[in-house]
């Protein structure tokens, strides 16, 4: 792809995400080669051009449906972007797409619901052989992203890398790191793993808002389409090779509670847990990157997600209420009355907080398991930034950077995967270097 006219298209890039994007590869695109400077001379100083001044050496271009708004973006940017390229593309006009991706050696792209607008996308770049990172968090979406355009991408060499944000980059580098870590210490596979979210502060995108609604819809009006977003091992390509669906409850009144609140209190830290609003994807994408690595993290392997609401006496009543609203949230957009009056309060697509809410956003998440042999591992995965927008902004700004500028550094997979299987410890590396957080250390027995 080195005769690629451009190394990054960012599609989407006037959105609200999208911009905020835009703004960490102009603020970054600079210290692009600085990962892979050690013994890569020319390439890396590429990068480190790039940054100067805006001189062309990382040539990355701005695509979306306004030259007007992509004018004034750039403009926004400052020097850096000054040379940069604007594409006015519509996601439904397919051969202006397909001709995009034909352009990039990478395209990064926030239009969603994707499900809506991303199918052309990814499939022209399976066709072109473009490596392509997306923020998805559809189950629905990856599913056909697997039966539609895996094969042929696996052909022309494309990754095509769903879930380069919020969802599901923490959870998914997170348990790969944990896993790496044991087998280093020869301390065995995964087995029972857990990932608590201890904090979060920060907003939900209109953009994924709009998501789960297109998902809820199609959901209510396809059997097929239920079975495969209730099935823990839904993504999986290798389905009949998976563990059994479903997590052992308890039975008789207290089984029948929980399934009705499942809200527990975790046994060996007494700390109250409740759902986590994104495990339902964000669950998929570990036990896939699990089944693409023919099993890697172990064939004892069982992955799930809460949140911590603490151990003091109002814990189970905040677990419960949180829950309460939550399930009557989702359940509100799958039916067209309920849907019409959530409509009139939530965020819409391409809104977002202010740039103070957004600097007060954080996020932190610890991760628990015991492996084969016993050992028990304890990872801290977290950033200072607001999980929605700054900081999946710089995850999907980096996971870009990393499939143009890091490619013999890279897995030498190709085909539908996940941000650990497409990119793994690079793409830590990365994050690191922007002030995210992954530490892996024993827990005493």
């Amino acid at each position: 792809m080195t005769a690629r006219e451009f190394d990054i298209v960012l599609f989407g890039a006037t959105g609200f995400v999208g911009a905020l994007t835009a703004a960490h590869l102009a603020e970054h695109a600079g210290q692009a080669g600085k990962a892979e400077q050690a013994g890569k001379g020319e390439q890396a100083g590429k990068g480190e051009q790039a940054g100067k001044g805006g001189t062309p050496g990382l040539r990355i271009a701005l695509a979306g449906r306004s030259q007007p708004r992509l004018e004034a973006l750039r403009a926004e940017l400052g020097p850096t972007a000054r040379d940069w390229a604007l594409v006015t593309v519509d996601a439904t006009d397919a051969p202006a797409v397909r001709a995009l991706a034909g352009r990039a050696m990478v395209l990064a792209t926030t239009v969603g619901p994707f499900a809506v607008y991303g199918k052309e996308v990814v499939q022209a770049c399976a066709d072109a052989g473009t490596h392509y990172a997306d923020l998805t968090g559809e189950v629905l979406f990856v599913r056909w992203s697997q039966e539609q355009v895996a094969e042929r991408a696996a052909v022309t060499g494309a990754k095509i890398v769903h879930a380069c944000g919020f969802d599901s980059i923490p959870s998914d580098l997170g348990v790969l790191v944990t896993a790496e870590r044991a087998a280093a210490d020869g301390a065995g596979t995964l087995g029972e793993t857990l990932l608590a979210v201890k904090s979060a502060k920060g907003g939900i995108s209109g953009g994924t808002i709009d998501s789960g609604r297109q998902q809820a819809i199609a959901a209510r009006s396809d059997a097929s389409a239920r079975r495969v977003i209730r099935d823990p091992y839904g993504l999986s390509p290798r389905r009949g090779e998976e563990p059994p669906s479903g997590r052992r409850r308890p039975g008789g009144l207290r089984g029948a509670l929980r399934t009705i609140l499942p809200i527990e209190r975790d046994a060996e830290t007494r700390r109250w847990t409740g759902p986590f609003l994104m495990a339902s994807f964000n669950t998929r994408i570990v036990r896939l990157s699990n089944t693409l690595t023919d099993w890697s993290y172990g064939r004892d392997f069982r992955y799930r997600e809460v949140t911590d609401f603490g151990s003091s006496p109002i814990s189970p009543l905040l677990a419960a209420a949180t829950t309460i609203a939550t399930t009557g949230a989702v359940a509100g957009l799958s039916f067209g009355p309920t849907r019409a009056v959530l409509d009139r309060f939530l965020m819409k697509p391409g809104e977002g907080p202010s740039p103070a809410s957004r600097a007060a956003g954080r996020f932190h998440f610890e991760i628990r398991t015991t492996t084969t042999t016993g050992a028990r591992y304890r990872t801290t995965v977290g950033a200072d930034y607001d999980p929605g927008y700054s900081g999946t902004a710089i995850m999907l700004g980096q996971s870009a950077l990393c499939l143009a500028l890091d490619g013999d550094r890279l897995p030498g997979r190709s085909g539908v995967l996940t941000p650990a299987t497409a990119m793994g410890d690079v793409l830590v590396e990365r994050l690191r270097a922007q002030g995210f957080t992954f530490e892996v250390a024993p827990m005493p027995d």
